[in-house]
């Protein structure tokens, strides 16, 4: 028996948390898939057949699935969970480029992929899906794909050629409150540049990330809206493009180390 649950989803991504309870050892039926897609086991171990060679999985190892791809899985230890990420081809040729191969199926998980692993779940727990976790998802993908492939990728020749105008572009877009500002995959969009190129030259250009950076200016405006006496939370979390005022009293505890409420007090009582 296999059960899904969406963990997030987006036009050029989804992730999902697989939970599988069968128990037997004998393969499936074979099934071919049409997107791309990284499986990453988080608990339990199975076997995967993909063109004719088996993989033994678990926490170790994940595994990379391409479009047209037959394959087939046995569970002979049982249930298992896994997290699986699927991505259009668009956004996998943006990372592993047209021409570099696949050089395996499988890709080892040590202790920096699985630390990626689990900072991917933990910004889907936080809600920013379209700026925390997008960073975090582009961040893994780039790990493994770089991992699997051969030849040069996007990925491997990226370098720091005009960040500095890139990232001047991209202020300007969020200062503003430009629409496409909204996600960072829009963003990218926007800027005529792959989403792992934008959020590599934040990091090179200004030492912190696009999802900190937005943060940072969305918090300057959640300040003066404060500071000029705003009463409503829920309406300037709205206005700020938070999830909820939960999310933002979050937001603002982790940044400032005061909720929304405690800063109104400390800037009434600031001489």
């Amino acid at each position: 028996m296999l059960t899904a649950a969406s963990v997030a989803t987006r036009p050029d991504f989804g992730i999902s948390s697989v939970d599988c309870a069968s128990d037997h050892a004998r393969w499936s039926a074979p099934e071919v898939r049409s997107d791309y897609r990284v499986v990453l086991v988080r608990r339990g171990r199975f076997r995967r057949m993909a063109s004719g060679v088996p993989a033994d999985l678990d926490a170790t190892l994940a595994y990379v699935g391409a479009p047209g791809e037959e394959e087939c899985f046995a569970h002979p230890a049982g249930g298992d969970v896994c997290t699986a990420i699927s991505v259009t081809p668009k956004l996998w040729r943006s990372l592993a480029g047209d021409t570099a191969g696949q050089a395996a199926h499988t890709v080892y998980v040590d202790p920096r992929l699985d630390l990626a692993h689990r900072r991917l779940l933990a910004a889907a727990e936080s809600g920013d899906v379209d700026f925390a976790l997008s960073e975090e998802l582009l961040a893994l993908l780039s790990t493994a794909i770089g991992r699997i492939t051969t030849g040069p990728t996007p990925i491997a020749g990226a370098r720091a050629r005009h960040d500095q105008d890139l990232v001047a572009s991209a202020r300007q877009a969020i200062a503003e409150g430009d629409p496409a500002s909204d996600t960072l995959f829009s963003l990218a969009g926007l800027l005529g540049v792959s989403p792992y190129r934008l959020s590599r030259a934040f990091p090179r250009e200004l030492g912190v990330s696009v999802t900190r950076y937005r943060h940072r200016v969305r918090i300057g405006t959640a300040l003066d809206r404060l500071e000029s006496g705003e009463r409503s939370l829920g309406t300037l979390a709205a206005d700020l493009g938070y999830a909820d005022q939960a999310h933002l009293t979050r937001t603002m505890r982790q940044y400032l180390g005061h909720t929304p409420t405690a800063v109104r007090r400390l800037l009434a009582s600031a001489p």
